[in-house]
């Protein structure tokens, strides 16, 4: 056991005030392993609040505890949040590795003076907790926080440490960050731990209906529109991709989240080993990036949009037009294409 566990569980023998935070527009993962960790502190005699930077989506609302969650962009939760803040012993920072990534809460968070945990799997974090948790070989923070809690119970059985409940929300966040175990990420670490989530009376099958076969109709016929009309793709840099402006996503009104996971219908296309999306929304573009094999979407995410992630799985922003962003990413791609082109 290393030492930061030993010196985590020495401070859990006590009752705590404990937050737990995760990125902006909080996707299953960020949402799963938070959820899971509050409900195993909880369970442990702790005082736990959950808050989210920025709305989460509706695919996600069904997730055990998820009606606890405070919304700090919201302003009938915005004072909560801070008193909560100011008061916590322990603040739990989990699936981010930079305090930006938390939007107008990531000032709240630094300048407070509880005792910091950061639990991630991405690369490069910033040293602002005391305790970290990290590791860019695992699949998800959900992973994470399984292995973790497993550590600190003495690896008991997963049936006597996880409910069914918290088996939900770990295993939907492991489920959507290796895109259903179809990922490179994907290691028998992975498929150990779900196997032994499994133990609870886990229904794997209806945590992937509930998250990817749910939607409205809508959303349906909104992605019918994308595919048809919008994707773009450019067979001589082997790259797809798809741009949406605001007016379209009134038109259809779109809500946050309902263009998650269209980024991937770019990889579906013969030969095409990178994907993109502009999203105008709120005054920025938010990129998506996605990838196959040896080319790193992460580079060319922290290079040109001041984003960053994983090598096959980023994101970015722009302050820019969206007209401009996209030429942008035009105007740089020919500096990508041997790589591109060299991707088996």
């Amino acid at each position: 056991m290393n030492q930061t566990i030993q010196e985590l569980i020495a401070f859990l023998s006590l009752p705590q005030k404990i937050i737990i935070t995760m990125h902006r527009d909080p996707d299953a993962d960020a949402l799963g392993s938070s959820l899971g960790w509050a409900s195993y502190l909880a369970g442990k005699g702790h005082e736990v609040t959950v808050i989210s930077p920025t709305e989460y989506t509706a695919n996600l609302r069904w997730l055990p505890g998820i009606e606890q969650v405070l919304i700090y962009e919201k302003a009938s939760d915005q004072g909560k949040c801070k008193r909560k803040i100011e008061e916590a012993t322990l603040i739990c920072c989990l699936d981010f590795s930079a305090l930006s990534r938390l939007k107008d809460l990531g000032k709240v968070v630094q300048d407070a003076q509880a005792i910091k945990l950061l639990v991630d799997h991405h690369l490069e974090p910033e040293h602002f907790a005391k305790w970290m948790v990290w590791d860019t070989n695992a699949a998800a923070t959900a992973q994470l926080i399984y292995a973790l809690v497993k550590e600190m119970e003495g690896n008991k059985p997963a049936q006597e440490i996880f409910d069914k409940g918290m088996a939900e929300c770990l295993y939907a966040g492991i489920m959507t960050d290796t895109g259903s175990f179809r990922h490179g990420n994907v290691t028998p670490a992975v498929h150990l731990a779900v196997a032994d989530l499994m133990l609870t009376g886990l229904d794997t099958s209806r945590v992937h209906r509930l998250i990817y076969d749910n939607a409205p109709l809508s959303r349906l016929q909104f992605l019918g529109y994308v595919l048809s009309q919008k994707l773009v793709v450019l067979p001589e840099y082997r790259t797809a991709y798809m741009v949406l402006t605001e007016a379209e996503l009134q038109k259809f009104n779109s809500s946050t989240g309902e263009t998650e996971g269209i980024v991937n219908y770019g990889l579906q296309v013969e030969n095409v080993v990178m994907s993109a999306m502009f999203i105008e929304r709120k005054g920025e573009v938010k990129i998506s990036f996605r990838s196959v094999g040896s080319f790193s979407v992460r580079d060319l995410a922290s290079t040109h949009f001041n984003g960053g992630g994983h090598k096959n799985a980023s994101g970015g922003r722009s302050e820019q037009s969206v007209t401009e962003t996209v030429a942008t990413f035009l105007r740089v791609l020919p500096s990508y294409q041997s790589e591109l082109l060299s991707v088996d």
